[in-house]
């Protein structure tokens, strides 16, 4: 490839989506959003366990930062969360999802002792 040649035009954009394919995905992202500020004032008002989102996470709930979640948490704050995170060698940015078993068990322990 001659070094004048852009490498940005040798990948192709993403797939063009119908007005109908957009509008539904703005509905579910819509629909997600709703449940995960229901999800956090239940954890706030103490209705929902931090320890059960973890350990048995619904689907709306996988791509939302864990560290988001814990903010949620009466009385823990950046401080606290960041203290939790750094212990069990989770990333600020990881997701619910993306947790290891190995990341959840020691969460949901650490925050097992902390109660």
């Amino acid at each position: 490839m001659p070094p004048s040649q852009n490498t940005a035009t040798k990948h192709s954009a993403a797939p063009e989506r119908s007005r109908a394919q957009r509008l539904d995905a703005l509905e579910r992202a819509n629909q997600i959003r709703t449940q995960r500020a229901k999800l956090k004032k239940d954890l706030k008002a103490g209705r929902k366990s931090i320890h059960t989102l973890l350990l048995n996470p619904p689907d709306y709930v996988a791509t939302a930062k864990v560290m988001d979640m814990l903010l949620a948490v009466p009385k823990y704050g950046r401080v606290k969360v960041n203290k939790l995170l750094g212990q069990c060698r989770i990333s600020p940015s990881k997701t619910i999802g993306g947790l290891s078993e190995r990341q959840r068990d020691e969460l949901v322990a650490l925050l097992r002792l902390r109660h």
